[in-house]
């Protein structure tokens, strides 16, 4: 009988070792160098479907709402002015 007691005290000895080595270290993974995205602003007109129907530079928001305006008389749905950011590709 006590060489099975003995026994259970080594193996329970051995559990206590294994659980305390450390786990190894993870590995620090990369970072994905992020690409700049430049983007340009435009002003959209929309129909009330939010179909873009013509597209104006940043500094025409006047023509932009004029157009948007003529649109909506000519039309029975209303047609609206929106900013708008496209990306520019780089070269």
């Amino acid at each position: 009988m006590k060489k099975a007691t003995t026994k259970k005290k080594e193996t329970k000895k051995a559990d206590k070792k294994k659980a305390e080595k450390k786990p190894k270290a993870k590995r620090a993974s990369r970072k994905k160098v992020v690409a700049e995205v430049r983007l340009k602003a435009y002003w959209g007109v929309f129909n009330q479907s939010l179909k873009r129907v013509a597209l104006y530079e940043y500094n025409q928001r006047r023509q932009a709402d004029k157009r948007a305006a003529e649109l909506t008389e000519k039309s029975s749905s209303p047609h609206f002015v929106q900013l708008v950011k496209e990306v520019i590709e780089a070269d």
